[in-house]
């Protein structure tokens, strides 16, 4: 896959496709095969599956013999799943019409993309609880026969997928993707915790060992692996890859295949952004690989290889196969198996130099650079931190001696209102003694007046009543 006389990783548009040729993007846990191809090599002679994709021609088979035996597995595998769902071989199934089909379909047309709730809540719905009731009938099978080997719940899942696909055969391809994208949330959601990394494979160990391999290559720069990267311009709080860092992070806390893939399409697209950003040129095919690469390193996401296998086993075909997220993951793929098999070749290191690196008796010359700042910047850190202490210490000593400075304050303004209390009561005081010893206007002004009555009353009312 990698060419020994250019440095770094080149890797070729076909080189990422099946190896049967049919078109579809192969991955290296499928020793280059897709998950269609891989899973009719998987099976033994005589098993022969269904397979629902055109010939390159777009012409059927037409052996008879092929076709006869074809319909016989496929009538085998279908008893089978009605097992599963019913407990018998010949469960009661009544005939649906073509009006109550129409009917069930109906509201699924009207389905917005990406629109999760409003799936559940057409599932939910009185007319599709035949839909309904298939999906908690397989997810209670499931979980009851969780002890089968991963490779069988992966088959019976995949067979789920395929049974459940058929009902919509009327829709557009776009739109039967989509529910079926909201089925396998559904679906993987609730067997998460029977199906992920199960003991009956070694993902666990693998996840380990694949883990101490990144950890013993952390001294890999950026420049090794001919990544474009401002080295110089960059400070180590703001390295460009930091996205998709994080993005690659997040693949573990996902429950279903797709938004485990919808990290692994982030991530990417991250990547391509950092690598825009730090390269005037336009980022091609093995630039997005290397930095992809760089990423994983740095990253060293927890149970990458199960995450990766989760998703192989259990998620829709057509998500690996074609489109943006087939793309990413086969990238990622390819940049894991590199991880697992790089040498000194790959970073244009002699084996002595990369002996040396992995042991830790050297390190590279921009790790050194970076490693100084990052202790620089550590040193100012802890400075940063003692001023911040002490500023935070004059805070709570100027809060404690802003309340006794308020607690004094309070207590002079109440003394001032005392006194001045007082003082007012006193100013009141001979106020009220004059009033009292001088009379009013008012009352003078009355007694003259009385007088002045007891005058005219000792004079007689006339004169002619005199004697003279």
């Amino acid at each position: 896959m990698w060419t020994d006389k250019q440095r770094g990783i080149r890797v070729s548009q076909e080189e990422l496709l099946c190896k049967n040729a049919c078109g579809y993007y192969g991955n290296p846990a499928w020793q280059g095969f897709c998950s269609k191809c891989w899973r009719e090599r998987a099976r033994p002679t005589g098993a022969t599956r269904q397979d629902t994709r055109p010939n390159g021609d777009g012409t059927p088979p037409t052996f008879s013999k092929f076709e006869e035996k074809k319909n016989i597995e496929k009538g085998s595998r279908i008893n089978t799943v009605k097992r599963l769902f019913w407990g018998s071989p010949s469960p009661p199934k009544p005939q649906e019409s073509s009006e109550s089909h129409i009917k069930v379909l109906k509201p699924y047309q009207s389905l917005e993309p990406g629109d999760f709730t409003g799936f559940l809540k057409i599932l939910r719905s009185p007319s599709s609880q035949r839909l309904q009731s298939r999906c908690t009938a397989f997810v209670n099978t499931m979980e009851a026969y969780h002890a089968l080997s991963v490779q069988k719940q992966s088959d019976l899942v995949q067979d789920f997928y395929q049974s459940f696909s058929e009902y919509f055969n009327s829709f557009p391809e776009a739109q039967v993707i989509q529910i079926m994208e909201h089925v396998e949330k559904l679906i993987m959601t609730r067997l998460h915790k029977w199906v992920f990394c199960h003991d009956s494979c070694d993902d666990e160990q693998k996840d380990l060992a694949l883990q101490r391999r990144i950890r013993s290559l952390n001294w890999v720069t950026p420049q090794m692996l001919s990544v474009p990267f401002p080295d110089e311009k960059t400070s180590v709080t703001c390295d460009p890859f930091l996205p998709a860092i994080t993005a690659i992070i997040e693949m573990d806390a996902k429950r279903a295949p797709q938004d485990k893939l919808g990290c692994v399409s982030k991530c990417s697209q991250h990547v391509f952004e950092a690598l825009s950003t730090s390269n005037s040129e336009p980022a091609n095919a093995d630039d997005f690989l290397s930095g992809l690469v760089y990423v994983v390193l740095k990253a060293n996401p927890p149970r990458l290889h199960s995450n990766m296998q989760y998703v192989i086993r259990f998620g829709l075909p057509h998500s690996l196969m074609a489109g943006e997220s087939g793309y990413y993951f086969t990238n990622l793929s390819c940049a894991v198996a590199f991880i697992e098999k790089l040498d000194g070749r790959a970073l244009d290191l002699s084996p002595e130099e990369f002996e040396g690196y992995m042991q830790g008796q050297r390190a590279p010359t921009a790790l050194n650079k970076r490693q100084q700042v990052t202790n620089d910047t550590q040193h100012l850190l802890e400075e940063l931190k003692d001023r911040q202490d002490r500023l935070d210490q004059g805070v709570d000593a100027f809060n404690v001696q802003l309340q006794q400075w308020v607690q004094e304050v309070n207590s002079q303004l109440d003394e001032a209102k005392t006194q001045f209390a007082v003082v007012q009561k006193e100013m009141k005081a001979p106020a009220k003694l004059s009033e009292v010893a001088s009379p009013s206007p008012q009352d003078t002004s009355q007694q003259g007046g009385d007088e002045r009555q007891l005058v005219l009353k000792d004079q007689p009312e006339d004169p002619r009543d005199t004697d003279c």
